[in-house]
């Protein structure tokens, strides 16, 4: 039964230049974490990740939430937490400061993240285990898959749950799951640390990296873009992340540019709301790919980009739509339209080595990367153990997020 509750105010600050993109130069890496006591004393940890500012909203959202689960039973909770899920996004309290989005929104991940650690450690596994030991209707009972009933039914998101490849694809347990630096070329970097930064990820067994693009002069963008491909060779994959920068006449100009480099994807290349732009700019530049999602909000919002076609591949992240359960959802819609999910890692790729675990294993989702962001390693009881390039399984009970 959960016992009682902690909120955090978790904020980190960052080496010079680390972290910074077209948008957020100088960002504090922050959580708002949330704590729920069983009367076994086990704590399961959540959190929702922030740049610094309005984190304390966030928390405050948080406990809101959190105190209506007190004195539930973990495992009654999530035999059904999709219905809970549903009621708690939509509170009346709450839903005009939404719907399912913003401040509100991210305290809901906070909370179902430490909801969904609680029952891995209750029942002494990590998260990916507890996943994937999961019957498909478990999983699904754990969903709130409302607004989302003309794409995918219930019915639909059960058979997308594909049990028979399972045990073959589990062998990635023991290979694990490669990761790609993320870190190469943060945006206020110089050349010379770019191309620096380049050569120790390729000595550490990376084999994708992704530069911060989007300036005010363009040919920046372009000449770091050809350092990056240059110094990381035509057989790596070089990703561009322009973090909403651009207008979509500024995105049509630049992206063509680009191409030349062959980039395996350009990343919110304009603003996260705009779908239409999205897929204007997909049409325009294909075969080249755009990434996007770690700016989108909710489900709805991504059913609408998958249904328009606009995205090549989904950035879901569960520190920023509603939780683990939320970004399930979106993976499996994600499976049901045929693109991969990548995730961003505001994490710091904690809770995600768990997840992509599960999309691999449950749901045949390509075994990709997933991005890594070293910055706050020294602050988690277990940090990723990342080995040649790649995420070695997690073992400890639960979703590795304890913080320190």
């Amino acid at each position: 039964m959960i016992k009682s509750i902690e909120i955090r105010d978790a904020r980190f600050a960052l080496e010079k230049g680390a972290g910074s993109d077209a948008i957020h130069r100088d960002p504090t890496y922050s959580y708002a974490v949330t704590n729920l006591i069983d009367d076994s004393g086990l704590v399961g940890t959540g959190f929702a990740f922030t740049l610094g500012e309005g984190n304390d909203l966030v928390c405050k959202a948080a406990g809101f939430y959190a105190q209506q689960l007190k004195g539930m039973d973990i495992e009654t909770l999530m035999s059904d937490f999709g219905a809970v899920f549903n009621r708690l996004s939509n509170e009346q309290q709450f839903r005009w400061l939404g719907p399912h989005k913003g401040i509100v929104h991210l305290a809901l991940a906070s909370v179902t993240n430490a909801c969904f650690d609680l029952w891995a450690k209750k029942r002494g596994v990590p998260l990916w285990k507890l996943l994937i030991d999961l019957s498909p209707e478990q999983i699904v009972n754990t969903l709130d898959l409302s607004y989302l009933e003309d794409v995918m039914t219930r019915e639909q998101a059960l058979s997308l749950l594909d049990l028979e490849g399972k045990q073959h694809r589990s062998s990635i347990i023991e290979q694990g799951y490669p990761g790609y630096d993320t870190s190469v070329g943060w945006f206020n970097y110089d050349d010379e640390k770019v191309r620096l930064n380049c050569r120790k990820a390729i000595a550490e067994g990376f084999t994708a990296m992704k530069l911060k693009v989007g300036s005010a002069d363009p040919q920046r963008d372009i000449r770091r873009a050809h350092i990056v491909r240059e110094e990381a060779g035509d057989n790596s994959k070089v990703m561009l992340d322009a973090n909403q920068q651009w207008t979509l006449p500024q995105a049509l100009s630049i992206c063509k540019e680009l191409q030349s480099m062959n980039p395996y994807w350009i990343e919110e290349p304009t603003h996260p709301d705009d779908v239409l732009a999205h897929k204007i700019l997909a049409d325009a530049i294909a075969p080249v790919k755009l990434a996007l999602g770690e700016h989108v909000p909710n489900r709805i919002i991504f059913k609408n980009y998958l249904q328009t076609g606009s995205a090549g591949f989904i950035q879901v992240d569960a520190v920023r739509v509603g939780g683990v359960s939320e970004f399930i959802t979106i993976s499996l819609l994600s499976k049901q339209f045929g693109i991969p999910v990548v995730p961003h890692v505001g994490d710091m790729g904690q809770l995600h080595q768990h997840l992509v675990l599960f999309n691999h294993i449950a749901m045949g989702h390509e075994a990709l990367f997933l991005e890594h962001i070293p910055h706050l390693k020294n602050k988690f009881v277990h940090p990723v153990n990342i080995v040649n390039g790649v995420y070695r399984t997690p073992m400890e009970p639960g979703s590795s997020c304890d913080l320190l």
